[in-house]
């Protein structure tokens, strides 16, 4: 069995082929350069480093090594696309084509891409289930009714951004929308936000309505902790089943210790 690896940044990369090596996989990684760690090398067959935009080379590597199936994970920042990006005619035609250059038509109109040159797509849980949030409260500390409300809010916006395909992350605070995920990406909006409250801001972050979840879905782990405290937000609220979460026990210790709340909540808004 082979799998293909398209790797970003952060170490979902390096869980997804631990754990393929361990169900019997062959790994072979197309990683970003300035982006994916090099200690994927450790884990993969071969590894081709790739420029954001050469999407003929990737297609060449898998097909060299008979690869038919892939997943995409890891990060990639946002502000790259302004100041490394390669891209090869495949890359170019693909974009011409789209009506909007939002991240998840670009994501999409890749994945048929590779589908079309017999690579399927697949979700990078499909081997890692166990990382999907579970409903409920995860802390000593439960929501205060002010941040139930905040929490409210915060959904209600992130859903509508994320209609929009803006982001996936809001801070509110008091009823107050402090910060709006763009470009900038979940801790710059975190940090944002918090610095503009009072110490007990809640940050949402949520899937897309329209999300493929087979990338770009939602991922919070200990830096996530971290970045809240030193914002001074009070309360990370996320959605149980969509969304990807690093370091669970090493996370929850951290919000103990500094105060902070996470609730992984369902569609109607509930964790009991």
């Amino acid at each position: 069995m082979r799998i293909g690896i398209i790797a970003g940044s952060g170490q979902f990369p390096l869980i997804f082929a631990k754990a393929a090596r361990a169900e019997g996989f062959s790994v072979f990684a197309a990683a970003y350069a300035n982006e994916a760690d090099p200690v994927i090398k450790d884990y993969a067959e071969a590894v081709e480093w790739l420029h954001l935009g050469q999407l003929r080379r990737l297609i060449r590597f898998f097909k060299k090594h008979e690869v038919g199936e892939a997943v995409m994970v890891g990060a990639i920042r946002k502000t790259r696309m302004f100041t490394d990006v390669r891209p090869d005619t495949k890359a170019i035609a693909l974009i011409a084509g789209l009506r909007h250059t939002h991240d998840d038509g670009i994501l999409s109109a890749f994945a048929k891409a590779l589908e079309k040159e017999g690579i399927l797509i697949r979700s990078a849980t499909f081997l890692l289930p166990d990382l999907l949030a579970s409903k409920g409260c995860w802390t000593r500390r439960k929501p205060s009714r002010s941040q139930n409300a905040d929490i409210e809010i915060g959904w209600r916006i992130a859903k509508e951004i994320g209609k929009l395909d803006v982001g996936q992350c809001v801070v509110a605070e008091g009823g107050s929308v402090l910060a709006v995920e763009a470009i900038d990406g979940t801790d710059a909006t975190i940090r944002r936000g918090g610095g503009l409250g009072s110490g007990d801001a809640v940050v949402v972050k949520i899937c897309k309505p329209q999300q493929d979840t087979r990338f770009d879905i939602p991922a919070i782990g200990s830096e996530t902790i971290r970045t809240m405290a030193d914002a001074g937000a009070g309360l990370l609220a996320v959605e149980a089943g969509k969304a990807v979460v690093f370091d669970r026990e090493e996370m929850i210790g951290l919000a103990d210790a500094s105060g902070i709340s996470i609730v992984a909540l369902d569609e109607n808004l509930r964790w009991k």
